[in-house]
């Protein structure tokens, strides 16, 4: 019976494959939303198998699900449209955290990994989305698989058609790939005694495969709501610590074997972002979870600000005034620009042009910035004012100079042209001179910023316990003392924590200047120090900005050193180097000081790819554990101010020395509070994981880098924003 319901189900969706897809508006008004769903492994998929969905480009997503013996969540991110990167952690609950009792004690085995899907070809009318994935790509190996997988829409069902290897390769039939050579057919073992987190290229695509199928049901008139049935093509016996796997000694428990290959769902989505699942899979585990996406590709058009650009009070008679006396236009601009967050900083008038050096922290556009100074100017400016220079200053360093024809901007202003308007537009690098302007205020320093909130020190996994944390009350704190100089101040105090049990020591044969993350949690809980920075900021010249720092420059290290950068305005690349002295500090985290010291630093390389605007930054040089080598960073920004990047780390330590993992990597994303916000807010929630803390490769995070802070000092800043010129 079995054979022929699978050459059934198999032969409907090869035929289904073939014919043309017509969407009716009928359809799409009773199927509004067919957005993807994520599997119970944390992929664009079906109930466990992969599907070849995938988000849009700039989609972020938390996946939660139980399936007994795993509880796994998974971030997953899509950096382009055919692109899909996953990090997973599983609590594998029927396995010890390792082999040794003792040091188990009542923790289960928990399991890191990076998966991979890209699309290779996108549907049409008549072919299929067809995509290739690889799991566990540099984790332990315990969920190792590589599948090719076609999907297709057919009105309201998603037909979903898979081969797979590794642990999707039950039914063993053989690799169609064998045909390109007899070693595909044979698959090495899994990594058993490594240190993990390596890429075994020999293994992907290699040994025998499986097949795997299966629809989505969409429902009608229910935004999203579908069933789902497939085939699952699971070696459950050789998956994680199955009785197939010579790990499996790690299991105080079998795993449970299949009773059934179909599996059945339902996803229920709550709204566009949140769904619900439940599943019943291998004929005898029932199965739930949940998800959330969101898109930050764009801006977000359906949370309306509150703070619109406000008029000038009668402008009319303000320029007339400001006509008479050079003193009155200035201060008439100083007032009306400091009410709508805009601070000058120096201004000057010469013959029909005024130049406004000005500063700001409100807007995370620097086009939208920059078209509210001149909104204002051109409310308050006299007539004789042909053209507006505007400075953008940050940190005591010019940023970039925009000339703007004053005719252009406003008779485009009211129909929102901006298309038009730019055309009398310059943008250009600048080098900020005090003694070139002609007004220049009186500034309050010292000047005082500070902000306090709660946050969160985290330890998770190990075999002291899945989750520590310690919740703190942390201010920060700026004090700037004149223009470029300033104290960076982050200290905190415990409210609450449950570290005592974490015990877990650093097994690091290299010096410890990050493995000893226990002691410092441990000994910092009352209150602690983070940062006490002292920073100078320095413009010597048109695209050549410069910082020195010294005090307690970031958690762990105290020191001084430089930081330069060569950025050229126009160009899509940057050239940096920095060098800092540095003294680990106590475990107490206040002023006390330990023995090892050590010199560090870095040749910076920065390349913008022109087409994908992905950025491409190499670091080369000497890190904290005295190791030398080169970070890889890769990382995009969109237009919403949500940034995605991964990195990894390769120095002249070997894999022992470096211990569990192999190397450094990683991965970091910036989700820009303005997205959520009525206000507009240049703040960001920054997230970085790397799996494994080690010694090797790690470098000073001494703060305030100088590729941040110079964010506008470049073109395609602004040409990425320049509808955002009259907002």
């Amino acid at each position: 019976m079995r054979p022929f319901i699978l050459r059934f189900f198999f032969s409907t969706i090869l035929f289904v494959f073939c014919i043309e897809s017509f969407a009716s508006n009928l359809y799409d008004y009773i199927y509004p939303k067919k957005e993807p769903s994520f599997s119970n492994y944390g992929t664009t998929g079906l109930i466990q198998m992969p599907s070849a969905r995938l988000y849009d480009a700039g989609s972020l997503a938390l996946s939660w699900s139980h399936n007994d013996p795993y509880l796994r969540g998974s971030i997953i991110a899509y950096p382009f449209e055919w692109f899909e990167a996953t990090y997973g952690y599983t609590d594998i609950n029927n396995a010890l955290y390792s082999n040794v009792p003792d040091f188990s004690g009542s923790q289960s085995y928990k399991d890191k990994g990076f998966d991979i899907k890209l699309r290779i070809l996108k549907e049409t009318d008549f072919m299929p989305s067809i995509a290739f994935g690889i799991r566990d790509l540099a984790g332990s190996n315990q969920f190792e698989a590589e599948y090719l997988v076609a999907s297709k829409f057919i009105r309201n069902i998603d037909f979903t058609l898979g081969i797979g290897w590794g642990d999707l390769s039950h039914g063993a039939y053989k690799n169609p790939f064998s045909v390109l050579g007899d070693g595909l057919n044979n698959r090495v073992s899994n990594n058993e005694g490594g240190q993990g987190g390596e890429f075994v290229t020999d293994r992907y695509f290699r040994g025998s495969v499986g097949v795997f199928g299966g629809i989505e049901l969409f429902l009608p008139n229910t935004n999203g709501a579908r069933i789902k049935i497939e085939y699952d093509s699971t070696n459950y016996l050789e998956e994680a610590f199955g009785l197939g796997r010579i790990a499996s000694n790690f299991a105080f428990e079998p795993v449970k074997d299949t009773e059934s290959r179909i599996n059945y769902g339902l996803v229920y989505p709550f709204n566009e972002n949140f769904q619900i699942k439940a599943s019943f899979v291998k004929g005898n585990t029932f199965n739930f979870g949940f998800s959330y996406a969101i898109n930050f590709l764009k801006k977000n058009q359906k949370l309306k600000k509150i703070n619109p650009p406000i008029p000038v009070e009668k402008p009319e008679i303000v320029r007339k005034v400001n006509a008479q006396n050079d003193l009155f236009y200035f201060r008439s601009m100083l007032k009306n620009l400091d009410e709508r967050n805009l601070y000058l900083q120096k201004a000057s008038v010469e013959d029909e042009s005024v130049t406004v050096a000005f500063s700001q922290s409100t807007y995370p556009s620097h086009m939208q910035a920059a078209g509210r100074v001149a909104r204002v100017l051109d409310q308050v400016s006299p007539d004789k004012i042909k053209k507006f220079n505007l400075i953008n200053v940050n940190a005591g360093m010019a940023m970039y100079s925009m000339e703007i024809d004053r005719s252009l901007f406003s008779r485009n202003r009211t129909g929102n042209n901006y298309k038009l308007a730019k055309r009398g537009i310059k943008i250009s690098s600048e080098k900020y001179e005090d003694r070139s302007y002609s007004y220049n205020p009186s500034k309050p320093f010292p000047a005082h910023f500070y902000n306090i909130e709660p946050t969160l020190r985290t330890q998770i996994g190990g075999p002291d316990g899945f989750f520590f944390g310690d919740l703190r009350l942390t201010l920060d704190s700026e004090l700037v003392f004149d223009e470029g100089l300033s104290l960076s101040t982050s200290a905190s105090i415990g409210v609450t924590d449950n570290l005592d049990n974490l015990k877990l020591a650093s097994d690091s044969i290299l010096p410890h200047v990050r493995t000893d993350i226990v002691k410092y949690l441990k000994n910092s809980r009352d209150y602690n120090i983070d940062r006490l920075q002292l920073n100078y900021f320095l413009n010597p010249s048109p695209n050549i900005y410069g910082k020195v720092s010294v005090g307690i420059l970031e958690t762990m290290f105290t020191g001084i050193g430089t930081e330069f950068l060569y950025r050229p305005f126009d160009k899509n690349f940057g050239i940096g180097a920095e060098l800092f002295a540095v003294q680990q500090r106590d475990y107490d985290l206040l002023f006390g000081l330990r023995d090892y010291k050590t010199t560090t630093g870095h040749l910076n390389l920065y390349y913008i790819e022109p087409k994908t605007k992905v950025l491409f930054a190499v670091r080369g040089g000497r890190f904290l554990a005295k190791d030398s080598g080169f970070n890889f960073d890769f990382s995009r920004r969109f237009k919403s101010g949500f940034q995605l990047g991964v990195f990894f780390s390769l120095t002249d330590i070997s894999k022992r020395e470096f211990g569990e993992g192999s190397f450094d990597k990683g991965f970091y994303f910036h989700v820009p509070l303005d997205f959520f916000s009525t206000n507009y807010n240049k703040d960001v929630f920054t997230y970085g994981l790397r799996p494994l803390t080690r010694d090797g490769a790690a470098s000073l995070n001494h703060g305030f880098y100088l590729w941040g802070v110079t964010e506008q000092a470049h073109k395609e800043t602004f040409f990425r924003d320049w509808d955002d010129l009259y907002d």
